[in-house]
C-alpha cells in the first residue's frame, strides 16, 4: 500500500478587525480609562447637529433641499468632531496606563511628536539607583530636556546634560521640561503640546545641523514600559 503524507493545512493569517470595531475598541478602553469622556464624545455629536437643525428651521424652512443640507452638514460636522475627540481622550487615556513608570517619557517621545521635532525613545542620560531619566529632542524651538522623575532628582542630572548641550551647541537654545510627581510638573499627554509651545528659534535646516552634533554625544538605556501603544489607540480616520 502506497504511504501518503499529510501535509498540514497553511494556516491563514487573523484577520485584523474592521474600521467600525476598531473604533468601539477604542471607545471601549477611552470610557475605561476616562469617565469624562462619554460626555464630550456626546457633546462633540450633538452640539453639531442640533445647530444645523436649528440653522435649517430658521433659514431654510421653505426649501426642503436647503433643509436636508442644513441637517447632513450638521451631523456629517458631528461625527467628524466625534473622531478628533475620540482620538485625543483615547489618546490621553493610553498615557495615563503609562504615566510614572521608567521609560514612560520614551514612549511618548516614540509616538507622540509632531510638528518639527524629533527625539530618540531612548533616554540620554539615566540614574541607576532610582531609574530617572533626561531625554533629549530637537526641534524649532532649539534643544529640550526633559527630565523623568521628581524634579528634585532629576535637577542635577539636567543641568549636567545642558554642560554637555552647550559644549558643543553654545548658541542654541535649551529649555527644561519636568514630567514626573511633582505639582508644577508637566503632565505625560501635555509632553507634545508642550514642546510644540515652544518658541521657535531654529530653520528647517539647522535642526539638522543640531541633531547630527548632538548625535555625538553619548546616551543611556532604559527600556520603554510595556502596556497600551499610544499610536495605536487613535480613532480611525474618515475616508
Amino acid at each position: 500500500m502506497a504511504r501518503t503524507s499529510s501535509t498540514p493545512a497553511p494556516t491563514k493569517a487573523p484577520k485584523e478587525p474592521g474600521r467600525l470595531k476598531q473604533m468601539y475598541q477604542v471607545f471601549q478602553m477611552t470610557t475605561r480609562y476616562d469617565k469624562t469622556a462619554i460626555w464630550w464624545l456626546l457633546a462633540s455629536v450633538l452640539v453639531p447637529t442640533v445647530l444645523g437643525v436649528v440653522l435649517a428651521i430658521l433659514l431654510a424652512s421653505d426649501n426642503v433641499i436647503a433643509l436636508i443640507l442644513y441637517i447632513v452638514s450638521g451631523v456629517l460636522l458631528g461625527v467628524l468632531l466625534f473622531l478628533i475627540v475620540l482620538g485625543r481622550r483615547a489618546e490621553k487615556a493610553a498615557y495615563s496606563q503609562i504615566e510614572g513608570q521608567a521609560g514612560a517619557v520614551g514612549a511618548v517621545l516614540k509616538n507622540g511628536l509632531r510638528r518639527g521635532w524629533t527625539a530618540s525613545e531612548m533616554p540620554v542620560a539615566v540614574s541607576p539607583r532610582t531609574q530617572d531619566a533626561v531625554y533629549r529632542a530637537v526641534g524649532r524651538g532649539g534643544v529640550a530636556l526633559i527630565g523623568e522623575g521628581p524634579r528634585s532628582r532629576t535637577q542635577q542630572m539636567l543641568d549636567a546634560e545642558r554642560k554637555n548641550v552647550s559644549r558643543i551647541l553654545p548658541n542654541v537654545p535649551i529649555t527644561f521640561i519636568y514630567v514626573g510627581p511633582d505639582t508644577e510638573s508637566t503632565p505625560l499627554y501635555k509632553l507634545p503640546g508642550k514642546l510644540r509651545g515652544i518658541k521657535p528659534a531654529l530653520r528647517k535646516p539647522e535642526i539638522l545641523a543640531v541633531s547630527n552634533r548632538l548625535n555625538s554625544l553619548g546616551r543611556n538605556g532604559l527600556p520603554i514600559p510595556k502596556g497600551m501603544d499610544p499610536s495605536k489607540v487613535r480613532a480611525p480616520r474618515p475616508r
